[in-house]
């Protein structure tokens, strides 16, 4: 007669599956995780690279008429000797003021200036004029001024407004002419002036320096118009224009200082500059020629002579710019580097950005540039220069980074030189003049595409993602695709950083966090729907945000038509597939055998990863399982597609359709299809494909807990294939197919079915073999032979004598907490499998242990088992 607790003990369930209303502790979230609700994984889209290096490559959305050229011809000629803008044509008026000369000056602090008149002789006039016209004719036929720059103090104090006339130091500018004064003013005529040109103004400048406080009529200094110039030819300066131009006046201390610092310069000059120049003009040959750039730059350093402020900086640059012709890649890399150094502005910076371009478009000069560190330089013209004004010039010196950052070599030495805050810096400044002006600066997207395709090859380095998480880098790239979205160039070389990125854990957090990044990732979408190879750059990112992020499935989920996007991308490339397809008989078995996915085969690879990402979101998921269209389209898939045609496309399939299958849910269509699903699933089974066998198996584990899909199974011999799985001798595997003899043995009837394939045994070994490592597997088998036990009288004839006694041995070792929880694990394991020993193995294990006790005699002493 059965005790009080035998009777309880004999009155419970089987083990199956909880209900869904049931309240789960933690260890059953993370079983129930494995056995139904799984995540898909797939390899990142393969971007080949580039034979050809170009500003933009052939899979370019950009015609040849609307983007600028990557090949062209550039001569000494193509440089100015000035880095001004040009000189126009247009012969200068003279200069009308007629001012008047006082009566009787009383003393010099009173005393006024009278102003040259102009010459009377006519044929003084003709010989100016003459003068003047053949200087602009020259300037206008290319044979232009010196490159000349004022003396810093000169050039702080210049006047920019082009009406006024003022004294600043020594300088008088009228009408955008500088005149400089003498010690009377009254001399001006009589002393020889020189005309130069910087800045895009012209300039007359005396040779002497002034030495005195004086003053000038104050209708020059009024900025009037030239009416009234003419009105108010003479008056004298009052006491607080005085007071005021003496504060501005250059005392003779700094004067004397600084024609001191002009003569060590012109020594310097003349002793070590002048000497390489007239090397540099022999042009004997390269090697020659190029010590003596290295030469020069290093004297130029040495005497601070680098920089824009340099007064011979255009002698310098005149002998640079005639030796471009000489047409040697080595030569040009190193006239470059200081004709940078020097800071040319405007076309010289844009001709020199070009001369290194075209250098750099051979990959065999790529240690040349090395070598002279051509990339500190180029890097400097981004940093420092002003976007807006170069944008032509940034173009072309992006271009050179981004064909020297495809090589390896070069990747320390950018991230070294913090290429890549720069190039960050760059975008937001891109970003900011967007957002300023309402619309997009002229060639900025040629520009971007450069950047983005940059930043693509530094990202494989963890120090680059490292920087791009500091420095917030990926909000930046969204806010370009965001404004550049009809720019496909940009959208898709983002999509590639934003590819590389997510496949780490770090990065993909930071941009699952963004939240305004999903709306625009379907943006992109609906975009570019039928554009391949930026969908399925854009289907994997929301891949790899909803494989590690439930936050990110959430997110997603509310994304308005985030559903809708997803079905209409799945049928237009489902379509594009089919119609692909080579019809057996005319070389498609061949075909399929031989060849990789297609590009239509891999956007749906891709996609279905995401809705089998997106099934495990428990607000998503039932949303998805009731969807005719999405279930429609995954059961189609797997209709016309074979593990042979696409086996990943054909897993990932039936991966979503086992995480939708987890779901009982009313109007389920996986519920209503069931047993088709279960017809389509055999083809799986009977497959050489282990993963499709696994993932098969699993969809059969949660079908199997409806009492059709468990009949459908017995009928097709299903479960004989469950017990020889078990001797797979793969955890995951064994798991699955005890699920699905789990879920059978709640059928008092199917009970039986245990002992056809020997699978009592199976089961015993399978606990033996890997429970130790795995307390959920050894969890599932306790389950199962407490089901297959629910009517026993004996547990020799129930399992067999060796069995019986192998069971004994090991659910009493297994409940051992010492020796089950010895240590062997991995410390950092060791909290898992505690928790999956305590709360899921040890209850059902002891039950099972104690009824196989109840209904045992020992007949002879129990063998050591061995593990």
């Amino acid at each position: 007669m059965l005790s009080p607790n035998d009777k309880k003990l004999g009155k419970l369930d089987p083990f199956y599956r909880p209900s869904v209303s049931k309240q789960k502790t933690s260890a059953e979230i993370i079983s129930e995780a494995r056995n139904a609700l799984r995540t898909v994984r797939t390899q990142r889209p393969f971007t080949p690279q580039e034979d050809q290096r170009k500003l933009f490559g052939p899979a370019s959305s950009r015609t040849s008429e609307n983007r600028p050229p990557s090949s062209f011809s550039l001569h000494a000629s193509s440089f100015e000797s000035s880095d001004s803008r040009s000189i126009s044509g247009a012969r200068l008026s003279p200069l009308e003021l007629k001012p008047k000369v006082p009566a009787s000056p009383t003393t010099e602090e009173d005393s006024c200036f009278s102003f040259p008149k102009p010459p009377v002789d006519a044929a003084k006039i003709r010989r100016i004029s003459s003068a003047r016209a053949r200087l602009f004719r020259a300037a206008s036929q290319g044979a232009l001024l010196p490159d000349r720059s004022l003396p810093p103090s000169d050039s702080k104090k210049t006047v920019e407004s082009k009406e006024t006339v003022m004294i600043a130091d020594s300088l008088v500018k009228i009408n955008g002419i500088y005149l400089t004064k003498s010690n009377t003013i009254c001399h001006l005529k009589s002393h020889p002036l020189q005309l130069t040109y910087d800045g895009g103004f012209n300039e007359i400048k005396k040779q002497e320096m002034f030495k005195g406080t004086t003053s000038l009529p104050s209708h020059l200094k009024s900025g009037g118009d030239q009416g009234k110039r003419h009105a108010r030819a003479s008056s004298c300066p009052s006491s607080s224009d005085l007071s005021r131009l003496q504060t501005k006046a250059v005392s003779k201390a700094d004067l004397q200082e600084k024609d001191a610092e002009i003569e060590v310069d012109e020594a310097f000059w003349n002793t070590r500059i002048v000497p390489i120049l007239h090397e540099l003009e022999k042009e004997e040959n390269i090697e020659t020629v190029c010590a003596a750039c290295t030469q020069l730059h290093h004297a130029l350093e040495e005497g601070n002579m680098l920089g824009n402020k340099f007064k011979k900086r255009s002698i310098l640059l005149k002998t640079l710019y005639k030796l471009v012709d000489v047409g040697s890649d080595l030569l040009s890399l190193k006239l470059a580097k200081i004709i940078l150094a020097l800071k040319v502005s405007r076309k010289n910076l844009l001709n020199v950005c070009k001369l290194i371009f075209k250098i750099s478009r051979n990959e065999k000069n790529d240690s040349l540039i090395q070598n002279d560190s051509i990339l500190e330089s180029l890097l400097e013209v981004l940093r420092s220069e002003d976007l807006e004004m170069n944008m032509e010039a940034f173009l072309y010196c992006m271009g050179s980074i981004k064909f020297i950052s495809g090589n390896p070599g070069f990747l320390n030495e950018m991230i070294s030189k913090g290429a890549v805050e720069i190039l960050i810096n760059l975008v937001k400044q891109i970003n900011e003049n967007t957002k300023k002006c309402g619309t997009c600066l002229p060639n900025s997207g040629h520009l971007l595409v450069q950047v983005t395709a940059t930043l693509r090859n530094l990202v494989d380095s963890p120090l680059v993602r490292s920087n791009f998480l500091s420095i917030s880098a990926l909000p930046q790239l969204c806010t370009v695709m965001q404004q550049y979205m009809g720019d496909k160039d940009v959208c898709t070389n983002i999509a590639r950083i934003f590819s590389k990125l997510t496949s780490y854990r770090d990065c993909c957090g930071a941009l699952a966090s963004y939240s305004r990044c999903y709306a625009l990732f379907l943006n992109l979408i609906n975009t570019y729907q039928k554009e391949q190879d930026i969908v399925v750059r854009v289907v994997f990112i929301l891949g790899n945000l909803t494989a590690k992020n439930n936050q990110a499935r959430e997110q997603f989920s509310k994304e308005k038509g985030s559903i809708q996007t997803l079905l209409s991308l799945f049928q237009t490339f489902h379509q594009l597939d089919l119609h692909s397809q080579k019809p057996v008989g005319q070389g498609g078995e061949l075909y399929r055998a031989q060849r990789l996915p297609s590009e239509a085969e891999d956007v749906l690879i891709k996609l279905t990863r995401v809705l089998a990402n997106i099934a495990i979101h428990p607000g998503m998921g039932p949303v998805l399982a009731t969807n005719p269209g999405i279930v429609g389209l995954l059961l189609t898939t797997l209709e016309y597609k074979s593990l042979d045609d696409c086996e990943e496309l054909v897993i990932n399939a039936t991966a979503t359709i086992n995480n939708l299958s987890y779901y009982q849910v009313k109007n389920s269509i996986i519920q209503d299809k069931k047993l088709y699903i279960a017809e389509l699933l055999l083809k799986l089974l009977v497959s050489n494909n282990m993963d499709g066998i696994l993932e098969a198996v699993r969809v059969f584990g949660n079908l199997s807990q409806d009492r059709d899909v468990c009949d459908f199974i017995v009928q097709n011999n299903v479960h004989k294939f469950m017990m020889a799985l078990l001797d797979a001798r793969h955890q995951d595997i064994c798991f699955s197919a005890c699920g699905v003899l789990l879920n059978l043995t709640v059928d008092k009837d199917k009970r039986v079915i245990l002992k056809e394939g020997g699978g009592i045994k199976k089961l015993v070994d399978c606990l033996r073999d890997f429970g130790p490592m795995d307390w959920q597997l050894a969890c599932l088998v306790c389950k199962t032979l407490w089901n297959f036990s629910e009517n026993i009288t004996n547990a020799s004839s129930c399992f067999g004598n060796e069995d019986t006694n192998t069971l004994l041995l090991l659910l009493s070792s297994f409940l051992d907490e010492e020796l089950a929880l010895d240590g062997s694990f991995d410390p950092d394991l060791k909290n898992y499998h505690k928790l999956h020993w305590e709360t899921e193995f040890k209850p059902v294990a002891q039950q099972l242990l104690n009824r196989i006790q109840r209904h045992h005699t020992f007949l002879e002493p129990l063998p050591v088992p061995s593990f």
